[in-house]
């Protein structure tokens, strides 16, 4: 299920994207998130299970003149080691946010902002919510900061 095109100036402002941000897209899809980043200075991280959908994420960066800013990693995204992330965006269910909870806590550095779509990192404390009214539905997007919204989780 891809993110909506209307959510990605929210989840934009939430992550802030700059010069020196590298933003990992995990189950990135075709990678309209990724490259929006890149579109605002960062570089980005794609990665998906999905060989069809890697294709589509790089021929979009090309046709958006973005290709050379992202990294395509056609692989499961629990075996990509997340270091040098400093934005992570996830669109999954609850219950791969929970397994996915451990390496975030392992890999990121203090300070890496975590946007999630939907489904929270269950122990984690979201530092905003923002809800969008799509019309048809509604969307919730949790912003999270290693160091802070794990700081219970550490101790």
């Amino acid at each position: 299920m891809p993110t909506r095109e209307e959510l990605i100036p929210y989840i934009m402002l939430l992550a802030k994207p700059k010069p020196g941000d590298v933003l990992y897209d995990l189950g990135c899809g075709d990678g309209r998130v990724a490259i929006e980043a890149t579109l605002r200075g960062a570089s980005a991280v794609c990665i998906e299970l999905n060989k069809e959908l890697v294709q589509k994420a790089k021929e979009r960066a090309r046709k958006t003149g973005v290709l050379e800013k992202i990294t395509f990693i056609n692989d499961d995204f629990f075996k990509v080691n997340l270091e040098d992330a400093t934005i992570v965006y996830m669109y999954l269910l609850t219950s791969v946010n929970r397994l996915l909870k451990p390496k975030l806590e392992r890999e990121l550095r203090l300070g890496a902002r975590v946007i999630t779509l939907d489904f929270e990192i269950p122990g984690w404390r979201p530092l905003h919510i923002t809800r969008v009214s799509l019309g048809y539905r509604d969307a919730t997007l949790y912003y999270y900061v290693k160091g802070i919204s794990n700081l219970h989780e550490i101790r």
